[in-house]
């Protein structure tokens, strides 16, 4: 930090995507963000304001390639919107040159080097430095993201389905086996791609699942919950393409155990973990809906209990570019050089 001018020299590598782009919103109306560096390969040359029209307050910023060494001259801390391992590829680099750095990326999610392996089907860049990284979920490792030179930002279906099922876990009241979580997500959530089938004629009027009982964030939701609640927690998990631009709406269906009596004690779990929280809030049996939090970077919970199949059923909503990626990318970065959570958001 820039501290006779009381500013975060901020860097965003890939900046010139919808994450990257959701970040230039939030910094511009950060009281002690000063946006000094963003990189891309296809836009480099060209001005903020030419890719994203709506940012003109961005002046004379241009897009540039990226090098470590400019970063290091420029940034206090560098924000990873890039592909899997080619962030992962470049972090060592930055965090040695006294960078901190937030990725955004899947590359240090998994403590297990093995699991992200497998599930990426890649080999990890830099699994010496992943034994340092802090999985950036703030309602879960605040402390230790205080003092982390690497945060991985976790996504939108992990960070929905996370927050909605730890504190349930944590005491006991829904069993770590069997629990089934359908998402859906904008279309924002696949990035901004070209490809045909996130085109707007294949997907308005339209709802799909995919990557059935294969997607990549099963495992991560998986490994985070077992972590924190000392259980071997497994679930399936299907998400959805819902023809909206933004926003995650995930409906849990979770077995209850013995110590599950009713409603009140799903309450009184999620008021124990949450209460004081500035962005989870805990909505009783009014369950959420995107537009309670499109947005915002707010994450909202709610859930209601059916006593003929054991089942409580847990309805959660957050914006998948704010709480499920820039806006938590923000939040993190607020943590780590110890300003109020909410500065910016």
């Amino acid at each position: 930090m820039n501290k006779q001018r009381g500013t975060i020299r901020i860097g965003i590598a890939g900046a010139n995507g919808y994450t990257g782009g959701e970040l230039l919103k939030l910094l511009a109306r950060h009281p002690y963000a000063e946006v000094t560096y963003v990189t891309s390969r296809s836009d480099a040359g060209k001005k903020v304001a030419e890719v994203f029209p709506a940012l003109t307050g961005y002046g004379s910023l241009e897009f540039k390639e990226f090098s470590v060494s400019a970063a290091a001259e420029l940034c206090d801390v560098m924000f990873l919107c890039l592909p899997h391992t080619a962030g992962a590829a470049i972090a060592e680099g930055l965090i040695n040159s006294g960078i901190k750095v937030i990725d955004l990326s899947a590359n240090f999610r998994y403590k297990d080097v093995n699991l992200y392996e497998k599930t990426y089907n890649v080999t990890h860049p830099a699994p010496e430095l992943n034994k340092t990284a802090v999985y950036g979920l703030p309602e879960l490792n605040r402390a230790e993201i205080k003092n982390a030179a690497l945060a991985a930002n976790p996504g939108c279906y992990t960070t929905c389905s996370i927050l909605s099922l730890y504190p349930l876990l944590a005491e006991k009241l829904i069993k770590p086996a069997g629990i089934i979580i359908n998402a859906a997500s904008g279309v924002s959530g696949a990035g901004r791609r070209a490809e045909a089938e996130y085109a707007f004629c294949e997907v308005s009027d339209n709802f799909k699942a995919y990557s059935v009982t294969t997607h990549r964030h099963t495992s991560e939701i998986e490994a985070v919950l077992s972590q924190k609640a000392a259980a071997s927690v497994t679930v399936n998990f299907t998400p959805h393409l819902s023809p909206v631009k933004r926003g995650i709406l995930c409906t849990i269906y979770a077995p209850v155990t013995d110590k599950f009596k009713s409603e009140s004690d799903a309450e009184a779990a999620y008021l124990k973990y949450y209460k004081g929280e500035k962005f989870v809030h805990y909505t009783g049996t009014a369950l959420p809906e995107l537009k309670h939090v499109t947005e915002t970077n707010n994450c909202k919970i709610g859930c209601k209990y059916d006593p003929k199949n054991g089942l409580l059923i847990i309805v959660s909503a957050l914006d998948n570019l704010i709480k499920g990626a820039s806006g938590q990318a923000v939040q993190n970065m607020n943590v780590m050089f110890g300003m109020p959570e909410k500065t910016g958001l």
